[in-house]
Formats: C-alpha cells, sequence, structure tokens
C-alpha cells in the first residue's frame, strides 16, 4: 500500500499483500500544476491576462492531461480537443477579432506557456490556426474575408493552416518556388508545400507563391479545391498528436476574391512569422514548466537508498538548477511580451528570446529525463513527450541557427546569409 506525506506526496511504505516491501512501485502522481514562479514575474498580471491563464490552465488539466498519451503514442490528431479551444476562446494567439474580448499579447502568452505544459501538439494547433492562419488573414486580408474567415477559424469551426514551407525550401522559404499564375478571373497554383500543420484535415490553407511579378503573394485556398492534395507525413517522433501534411497543388484554381490584398511582398509573410516567434518561446517555457515540475513531484515521491531522492544532495543540485534557468526563460519572455505591447519588440529581440527559450528548454528536459532514470523514457511520467515536442519547436518559426544568424546580423551590423 501507499501513505502520503503532505510535504513528499504518496511514497512505497509498507508490502502489498504477499510481496515484499519495497517490490511494488507507487503510482507516480506527477501532472499537478504547481504554479512555479521563483521570480514572482506573474504576480503583477492583470485579472483579464489571468482569467485566459486561469482557463487554459482547467483545460489541461481536465480535458489534456487525461486523454493525451494515448493520442500521442497513436499518433492520432484529436481534433476536439481543437475545437474546445476555440469554445474556450483560447485559440486567437492575440489576434483582434470581432464579437470577441480584447486579448493581449500577455494572456496570448500564458495561453501558449499554460497549452504547453500540457502537450505540445495542442499547443502546436493554436500556433497554426491562431497564430499563422488566422493572423495571415487579419493582417494582410480584405474585410469581406475577414468576415469570412475571422470568426470561423478563431472559434475552431473551420481548420485553417498555413502553407509556406517546401520540399526543398525550409529556413531558406524567401526562395520559394510554388507559382501563381494569372487565369481568367484569378490564378493557377502550382508546386509542392511541406510540414503544413493541418494542411490535410479540411477547412482552408493559406498558400504562399510567387506571382508573375516575382513576389510572393497570399491566397486562401480551400482544401477540396481540385489540385489540391494532401498526405498526411507519417514516422514523426515529435508533435504527434497534430498531423502535418505534404500538399501538391496541381493547377489549383483560386478566383480573385480569394488573393490576400494585404500580402504583397514576403516582406508581409515575414510579419507575420515575426509575431509568431514570441509565441514559440512562451511555448518553449511550458514544456520546460512541464519537466521540471514532473522532476520536483518524482524527486519528493521516488525512494532510492531507503529516502526519497528529493533527499539527496545531487538531486537538489539539478532541481536547483532546473529553477534558475526556468526563472531565466520567464524573466526574458515577460519582458519581450511587454516591449512587444508596447510596439517596441525588435526583430533581433524576437530571435533571441526564442533562441534562447527553446535551447534551454531543450536542457532543462534532458536533465528532468536523466533525474527520473529508466522511468524517464515512459510516456506516462510525461517528461519523454516533452523533450521530444521540443526538437521540434526548436527547429520551427526559424532554426536556431537561422535566429543566430539575425541576432549576429544584430550585434555586428553585417548579414551573413549565405
Amino acid at each position: 500500500m501507499t501513505t502520503t506525506s503532505p510535504d513528499s506526496g504518496p511514497t512505497a511504505t509498507a508490502a502489498v499483500d504477499n510481496f515484499p516491501l519495497g517490490t511494488v512501485e507507487p503510482d507516480y502522481v506527477l501532472t499537478d500544476a504547481l504554479g512555479t514562479d521563483p521570480a514572482s514575474v506573474f504576480a503583477t498580471i492583470s485579472d483579464e491576462d489571468r482569467g485566459y491563464w486561469d482557463r487554459a490552465r482547467s483545460f489541461v488539466q481536465d480535458e489534456v492531461l487525461p486523454v493525451i498519451d494515448g493520442y500521442w503514442e497513436r499518433a492520432e490528431y484529436p481534433l476536439q480537443l481543437l475545437r474546445r479551444l476555440g469554445e474556450l476562446d483560447l485559440l486567437r494567439d492575440g489576434v483582434e477579432v470581432d464579437g470577441y474580448p480584447a486579448m493581449s499579447s500577455m494572456a496570448a502568452g500564458l495561453v501558449n506557456m499554460e497549452i504547453s505544459r500540457g502537450d505540445g501538439s495542442v499547443a502546436t494547433m493554436i500556433a497554426v490556426q491562431g497564430g499563422l492562419a488566422l493572423r495571415s488573414v487579419a493582417e494582410c486580408g480584405s474585410a469581406e474575408q475577414k468576415e469570412r474567415w475571422l470568426p470561423a477559424i478563431a472559434a475552431g469551426t473551420e481548420y485553417a493552416a498555413f502553407a509556406l514551407t517546401e520540399p526543398t525550401h525550409g529556413s531558406d522559404s524567401v526562395a520559394l518556388e510554388s507559382t501563381a499564375t494569372a487565369t481568367d478571373g484569378g490564378y493557377l497554383l502550382n508546386g509542392e508545400k511541406k510540414w503544413i500543420g493541418n494542411g490535410s484535415v479540411g477547412g482552408v490553407s493559406v498558400v504562399w507563391a510567387r506571382g508573375e511579378d516575382g513576389q510572393v503573394h497570399g491566397y486562401l485556398v480551400p482544401q477540396d479545391s481540385p489540385g489540391y492534395s494532401a498526405t498526411k507525413i507519417e514516422g514523426k517522433l515529435a508533435l504527434r498528436a497534430i498531423w502535418q501534411a505534404h500538399i501538391r497543388l496541381d493547377n489549383v484554381f483560386v478566383p480573385d476574391e480569394n488573393v490576400l490584398p494585404g500580402a504583397r511582398t514576403f516582406k508581409d509573410t515575414a510579419r507575420v512569422l515575426l509575431a509568431t516567434r514570441l509565441g514559440v518561446a512562451w511555448s518553449a517555457v511550458g514544456h520546460a514548466t512541464a519537466c521540471y515540475e514532473t522532476a520536483v513531484q518524482y524527486a519528493k515521491q521516488r525512494v532510492q537508498f531507503g529516502r526519497p531522492l528529493a533527499a539527496s544532495q545531487i538531486v537538489q543540485e539539478r532541481l536547483a538548477r532546473m529553477l534558475s534557468e526556468l526563472a531565466t526563460m520567464q524573466l526574458m519572455v515577460v519582458q519581450m511580451t511587454r516591449l512587444d505591447e508596447e510596439g517596441l519588440l525588435t526583430p533581433e529581440q524576437a530571435s533571441l528570446v526564442k533562441y534562447t527559450c527553446t535551447r534551454t528548454a531543450r536542457g532543462i528536459a534532458s536533465n528532468a529525463r536523466d533525474l527520473l532514470g529508466g522511468n524517464g523514457i515512459l510516456l506516462a511520467n510525461r517528461v519523454a513527450r516533452h523533450l521530444a515536442d521540443i526538437e521540434a519547436i526548436h527547429t520551427y518559426e526559424g532554426t536556431e541557427t537561422m535566429q543566430a544568424l539575425i541576432i549576429g546580423r544584430g550585434i555586428t551590423g553585417t548579414s551573413a546569409f549565405a
């Protein structure tokens, strides 16, 4: 049997039936939200922002954590969770939509952090649906397009994708080769896209293609359009509970009314991407929080050599190191978000926070996985899923190398891009 201590959680203390003491492992309780905030950076957030955060936390605890391991392991997409995000008004990533209350950059960040603490695939639903697709329409769409698409995408009743990356153009997406050729009443799109979240689940894709003027433009493409074919990418080791697609565009007709009038050059595309880098940094904080809090709870409950791991000096040093790194991440995202709300966040700062937080999260996850020993590779013990998913967010929205080149250009005044 097990007993529970207010300080240490459940620990194995006696024999179970005919089994000797210590041979039956307790059921670890590892998913409690501990509210980790060592520098009190969240103590002064507004009631409105905290309302979004609290709603996201309840969603994670009640609806995500009880089911997500199964979806992740089977590589199934729980679209009902995407719809619930819409019902709870957690999909918008701070984008203004008529009929919805204001959602600050801080609220959007807190939601990203909290949902990522639950699961990276679910957080990526927000990044794709709200951060990229919804924002593209909001910033580049016509009044008619906004009226048609924004409420439905924000509510999760319409699925949306952001189709930029190509099989041969990832980090150098500015060189994309998909084309848009003028024809009677619209354009014909040809080319391929890869790693497109939501690209195969129905709904609409915001497709970026090069026009005959040589510039990159945006097009709203319903996924049931003739010539649009999408194949789910199989065999992923991260973000397994959301589907990314390999898309082929074969003379896909897009009527004039589906062209985004505000998407005139790649600079408009880049503006959307810039806004999402801060969100990825917040996601990294959420993943790191999950790993740290799991390690804390496990260390208090796991007994070795006759005492909890938490009573060991080396374990306390590891936890202190993780907490120090997590506090650094929290301070950084809060400060950068304040700059963003004042309209002062620079591209270099957005790259710096993404660069710092995703690479620091990798270290925290690795440390937590090691602290859990063999149990650290089990999905049921949470850390392994976050460890894998951090590898994905470390790459998307600009790899570490690309962020470093942006930061380096700001430091030196010299571009080192090839």
